[in-house]
């Protein structure tokens, strides 16, 4: 198997993606996580270099310029989100296969950028009242934050269309099993 593949996972905020890659990252050993760049505080219990690489805003600003990361997005006025290329390397010169967990247009841009070395799976909520309800589950964000969540998360529910798998986390371990099969269906396929 050729390990320089990702896999990518997008969904709106509380679709469950996050859950459904624990999981399948304790069930295959060649892949390692890509931690994300953000411009946000951190949340409570979130480490830096773990959870994400938190940067102020003027630094993320300044590796934009240098042309440091993959795809960047200002998600919402003042946050931003990114993939710096340095993390790619790192993963890669470990011999792991990627794993991203990244906003909706973020997975279409790492898509764009990969073609057939990357897998991009949109995980659905089985409806915006569920997602709405695992927002305010959470208890990590005031009403306003999550009602700018849920507003994205209208848009993106339509762009599922555009990732090569759609999974819909209405199950738990019936969401986990699908993903798994994909992820080794596409593992087992050559690469062109």
């Amino acid at each position: 198997m050729d390990n320089r593949r990702a896999i990518l996972f997008s969904a709106p905020s509380g679709s469950g993606k996050t859950t459904i890659i624990r999981e399948i990252l304790k069930r295959f050993d060649c892949f390692e996580f890509s931690i994300s760049a953000t411009s946000r505080q951190p949340r409570a219990g979130e480490a830096d270099g773990v959870d994400y690489y938190f940067l102020s805003h003027d630094d993320f600003v300044r590796r934009v310029g240098r042309q440091e990361f993959l795809e960047w997005e200002e998600v919402y006025a003042g946050t931003c989100y990114g993939t710096l290329k340095s993390e790619i390397d790192r993963i890669w010169d470990n011999g792991h296969v990627i794993i991203f967990d990244v906003d909706v247009n973020g997975g279409m841009n790492i898509k764009k950028y990969f073609g057939d070395k990357a897998l991009s799976l949109f995980v659905k909520p089985p409806s915006v009242e569920v997602l709405a309800a695992r927002l305010r589950g959470r208890g990590t964000e005031t009403e306003e934050a999550i009602s700018k969540r849920l507003a994205r998360s209208a848009a993106e529910l339509g762009m599922s269309d555009r990732f090569d798998v759609t999974i819909i986390n209405d199950d738990l371990a019936r969401a986990v099993e699908q993903t798994e099969a994909v992820i080794k269906q596409y593992l087992a396929a050559p690469l062109d």
